[in-house]
């Protein structure tokens, strides 16, 4: 067994907790970030999720999880944010994150660039580590599927403007990724209850991803204050 397949074994069935703060956000420090993540091992998490080589680095030195990583960063000629480039690829590849995640949709990535250019040359580079793609809908995952990705999520599902009127959580889209794809299928965006998690396991999830429900208190306050 290798070392992706030990990742897979860990995840498989389990919660992965999003531990995530942009710059403009209260909780905005790779020391919190561990120490959330730490809380979500204490709590019975199965895996990270993590934003940046520098707060992937802190997680990875405060808890023995496996950490999917990846590297937002906005560039000007593409909506396309999660790890955009390969600049943000060579941040990554000395992280220690177990898996890089990226974006996967069908829209061009800064300079113009497709997936299917952008991972080959990934792939060149990188022949050994692992990846995600964040998907919006079943025919991206399909089509990561066929490039090589080794997992994919419903992560942007909501986030595209060909999705952004899909309720979430997309269990709809889920149950069609996993009947269609043979490799592991995370759910991924606007899980909020035990509930839900529950139904997208139900659906055939590999694992599953809850960020904003558990970590970003500032959201949470909101979701109360906003009945009032």
């Amino acid at each position: 067994m290798d070392k992706f397949d030990k990742v897979l074994e860990k995840i498989k069935g389990g919660l992965i907790v999003s531990c995530q703060a942009l710059e403009d956000e209260p909780l905005h420090s790779s020391y919190i970030m561990a120490r959330m993540a730490y809380a979500a091992w204490e709590g019975g998490a199965c895996g990270i999720r993590a934003n940046s080589p520098e707060d992937i680095k802190e997680i990875k030195k405060t808890v023995p999880l496996p950490v999917i990583g990846l590297y937002k960063q906005v560039y000007t000629d593409s909506k396309i944010y999660i790890t955009p480039t390969l600049k943000e690829v060579d941040r990554l590849s000395d992280s220690g994150a177990d898996i890089i995640a990226m974006d996967a949709t069908n829209r061009l990535r800064p300079t113009g660039i497709s997936l299917q250019q952008f991972f080959k040359d990934v792939k060149s580079r990188y022949p050994k580590l692992r990846f995600m793609a964040d998907c919006s809908n079943v025919k991206e995952a399909e089509y990561a599927q066929t490039l090589g990705f080794d997992v994919v999520g419903t992560t942007l599902c909501g986030y595209t403007d060909n999705t952004k009127n899909v309720k979430l959580p997309a269990f709809g889209l889920l149950k069609e990724m996993t009947g269609k794809l043979n490799i592991p299928v995370i759910a991924e965006g606007g899980i909020w209850t035990p509930e839900q998690l529950k139904t997208a396991m139900d659906n055939g999830a590999y694992a599953a991803v809850i960020g904003t429900a558990i970590t970003r208190p500032r959201d949470i306050t909101r979701r109360f204050v906003d009945i009032l």
